[in-house]
């Protein structure tokens, strides 16, 4: 019997990427939490995935029926919380969900635009994906003072095709309510 010397060493590398694929990534702690289908607008929030990195902070929220048009009028606050001794969130990122809009990550001190400071210095970013319905939020840990716990309160809202925003509310559970703690992992 002749052996083909590149079948044992293919053999050996399918090996190791299904075991290194099934163990997922080593260096963050992942957290997901779901929302009931609760309003009839594109910018229904149905799941948020919190993934607490050692150098960031990936948030993805899922979404039913997310639209591209401004007519939607969707939009996002993602409050985040680092600081388990200092009640309410320290960090607010707000972005549009409809294309050509716009984001920004600022300090805030509790909830509520009238609390909302100054831009956070420091690397994040949004990317909205239309196909997958998903928005993800990228906050480097410098940016967010090196937190290495957070928990996050999310709410989204759209206008209606009237052009009223009554009613088009969407928080993550309850209204200003935060989800369980996520240590960076």
């Amino acid at each position: 019997m002749t052996r083909n010397p590149l079948i044992v060493p293919a053999a050996l590398a399918a090996t190791a990427a299904l075991v290194l694929g099934l163990t997922g990534p080593a260096d963050a702690a992942t957290a997901r939490v779901t929302d009931p289908d609760d309003t009839a607008h594109g910018s229904d929030l149905l799941a948020v995935r919190i993934v607490n990195g050692e150098n960031r902070l990936l948030v993805v929220t899922t979404h039913q029926n997310l639209r591209r048009s401004p007519s939607s009028g969707s939009s996002g606050t993602l409050y985040v919380d680092t600081d388990a001794d200092d009640k309410g969130p320290e960090f607010v990122f707000v972005g549009g969900y409809f294309q050509g809009t716009d984001y920004v990550l600022l300090h805030t001190e509790g909830f509520g635009h009238k609390k909302w400071g100054d831009p956070v210095e420091g690397t994040y970013s949004m990317k909205l994906d239309y196909r997958h319905e998903k928005v993800r939020m990228r906050m480097s840990k410098d940016a967010l003072d090196g937190a290495e716990s957070v928990r996050i309160a999310d709410r989204v809202a759209g206008t209606r095709s009237d052009g009223t925003s009554t009613g088009l509310v969407d928080w993550l559970g309850e209204p200003r309510s935060f989800t369980d703690w996520v240590d960076e992992g």
